[in-house]
């Protein structure tokens, strides 16, 4: 079997889809290859704003809509008995004030069925083995649900393989962060004691001298996904005995006024470490990386599906213009683009461990402007160089926060 298409996507996760429906949209077949089977569990419970526009423009909208996911409008942070809150309706940038909260096996589940709708051939269970690259051609071979050998031609590789890193594993592209060593331990409950309000938005609380905090992450049918983050040796300590510091501190839920007591959980907890990782370059001859397949960097600011969709659709873009014959620039048009979104997103998570966010979060006096535009980069509209609190993030934040202790 040798089949031709003009791009094969690897991985059917939220980069993939987006991808491979932009490229569809400027007239290019795609092949997708996904090694699990849909419907599969993820974590990544939380959307942006910054995602609808993505999901809007591709024809995506629709089927999310459908599913009736729980409508996310802001997100509440927690310490020390003081609370803050972010509206999207409150923010700078001109953006949606809302989106959602998901199960991503069932948010990627439905993008993929769009995907495939429009036009995509979605393979699951399809393991990629080796990817051969030149200037003209490429050549993706993998085994299929059979165990068959095959490999497909094509124009151009995308990998959105997201945590497993295909590409980068086998170019041998990845480097580690600087950044300590986290890991997350998480689980589902039944969320019998919630109000309205609270279903709304996600809940964060951070401890441990803001090396830790938890999640509550509300869904539509009546679950929360609830989770600690924290250093790696904290995780492992919160994993022994069958999860039992996670289960206790579940139940004592700072701010959450005893909301999962004696909850039972609905699936075991489960535990990741270790995820923070980059790669040498995003792109070479005949690929390109999207998604986590090239950066993940924390989930505190639930930025992980905001970064696969975009860094999607911009792949997708460059590599059609690139399929079309255009001259184009990988770096000023990708590279540089995707680098700088993810550098804002890495100036907010390092001031929330460093607890500069926490002095302007929980400050006295809070100034509006200010809080709505690091709302907006909250809602991922990382690329509006009119606020300054993208344009200049790396120094406004240590700015307002000394400000703010004065």
């Amino acid at each position: 079997m040798n089949n031709e298409f003009d791009v094969v996507v690897i991985g059917a996760g939220p980069a993939g889809a987006i991808a491979a429906s932009k490229l569809m949209k400027d007239g290019f077949s795609v092949k997708i290859l996904e090694k699990l089977q849909f419907p599969r569990f993820v974590i990544g419970e939380s959307l942006l704003p910054l995602c609808m526009d993505y999901l809007d423009e591709l024809g995506f909208l629709p089927a999310v809509v459908d599913q009736q996911f729980q409508v996310k409008t802001g997100v509440c942070f927690y310490h020390e008995h003081k609370k803050c809150d972010f509206l999207f309706e409150n923010q700078y940038t001109k953006g949606w004030t809302y989106t959602y909260q998901v199960k991503r096996a069932d948010f990627d589940l439905t993008l993929a069925n769009v995907a495939i709708e429009q036009g995509a051939d979605l393979e699951y269970n399809a393991t990629v083995t080796a990817v051969k690259t030149s200037a003209t051609k490429q050549a993706v071979s993998y085994t299929n649900e059979a165990g068959e050998a095959l490999t497909i031609d094509c124009r151009f590789v995308i990998d959105a393989s997201g945590y497993g890193r295909v590409l980068p594993q086998l170019f041998d592209l990845e480097v580690p962060v600087s950044t300590p060593p986290r890991g997350a331990i998480f689980a589902h409950v039944d969320d019998t004691k919630r109000t309205d309000k609270a279903g709304r938005n996600i809940f964060v609380h951070a401890f441990n001298n803001n090396t830790a905090w938890m999640w509550s992450i509300p869904f539509s049918d009546g679950s929360t996904s609830v989770g600690i983050v924290g250093e790696v040796p904290y995780i492992e300590e919160c994993d022994e005995n069958n999860g039992a510091k996670f289960r206790e501190m579940i139940e004592n839920f700072p701010g959450l006024e005893g909301r999962y007591t004696n909850n039972d959980l609905k699936f075991e907890p489960r535990k990741i470490v270790n995820y923070a990782v980059s790669v040498k370059q995003l792109y070479g001859e005949g690929y390109i990386l999207c998604g986590n397949s090239t950066e993940f960097l924390d989930p505190i600011f639930s930025s992980g599906v905001t970064l696969a969709v975009s860094s999607g659709y911009k792949a997708a873009a460059i590599v059609a213009d690139h399929l079309k014959g255009k001259e184009v620039d990988w770096d000023a048009d990708y590279g540089d683009v995707l680098k700088k979104g993810i550098d804002v997103f890495r100036s907010y998570v390092l001031g929330w461990y460093d607890g500069t966010l926490g002095k302007i979060f929980f400050g006295e006096n809070q100034n509006e402007t200010i809080k709505q535009q690091i709302c907006s980069v909250l809602a991922g509209y990382i690329w509006d160089d009119s606020n300054p609190f993208v344009r200049k993030h790396k120094t406004m934040l240590k700015t307002v926060a000394h400000v703010a202790t004065m």
